[in-house]
């Protein structure tokens, strides 16, 4: 695990965006496509503008990228809530990725049909021993839950699937999210945290015992890959 510890959610975002860049260049030097999972939230609309802006529009390769998705709502797409719908608004619109590249979650279909045809999308790309993704980009609530991985959630426990799909009662609305062992044969993992609400869960998944129940982001650790952890210093203010 390492840590990347910023002043503040844009020098956060800048950061980010640089050693995004940096990976995505070493890896293509070495392999013919590279993919990404991208997340939803507040945090990755900054990443995503600078990464379509120069330098790094530029700079990335972009017709080799293949996107995925870490998680999404059961909305439609052309529903502000989408997660897919903010990655093309804010970045997939205004970079040259072949529309073919880009697998988002079909929520045209019913929850558990769209996890399943994510799930053989996912399973026709990657070898079921091998490795997954190049990078997946990931936040942290304040409730220490990643992707759709809420406490106290059955979905926490999976171990079979590579995607799931349930109602979460809390938000009123079902959840479509890739599961810790998918991501966990990943090659590098990226957590971006800013803001002072997520300080006290950050310090429990870091530097607590290992409580995924209550902290599922402490599942995310993959076997044969990298984590990083981007933070700003609100949300690394409890850390030691």
């Amino acid at each position: 695990m390492e840590l990347h510890l910023f002043n503040n959610a844009d020098e956060l975002s800048a950061g980010a965006a640089k050693w995004i860049a940096g990976c995505i260049s070493a890896a293509l030097e070495k392999q013919d496509r590279y993919t990404l999972v991208l997340s939803g939230g507040s945090t990755p609309k900054k990443l995503h503008m600078l990464l379509a802006a120069s330098p790094y529009k530029e700079q990335i390769d972009w017709r080799r990228l293949h996107i995925f998705w870490g998680d999404e709502r059961a909305v439609p797409l052309d529903d502000v809530r989408n997660n897919a719908r903010m990655a093309f608004d804010t970045l997939l619109d205004q970079v040259p990725i072949p529309r073919n590249q880009v697998h988002i979650i079909n929520t045209v279909l019913d929850p558990e049909s769209a996890a399943d045809e994510y799930e053989r999308v996912l399973r026709r790309y990657f070898d079921e021993t091998g490795s997954t993704f190049d990078l997946v980009l990931l936040g942290m609530g304040d409730d220490g839950h990643t992707l759709s991985l809420f406490p106290g959630k059955p979905v926490v426990h999976e171990e079979r699937k590579w995607v799931a799909a349930y109602f979460l009662r809390e938000q009123n609305m079902f959840r479509i999210t890739l599961t810790a062992p998918v991501v966990n044969r990943a090659h590098k993992v990226a957590f971006l945290v800013s803001g002072t609400g997520k300080a006290n869960a950050l310090k429990q998944v870091i530097e607590g015992d290992f409580r995924p129940d209550t902290y599922p982001s402490q599942l995310i650790d993959p076997a044969d890959g990298e984590v990083h952890w981007f933070l700003d210093r609100d949300a690394a203010a409890m850390l030691q």
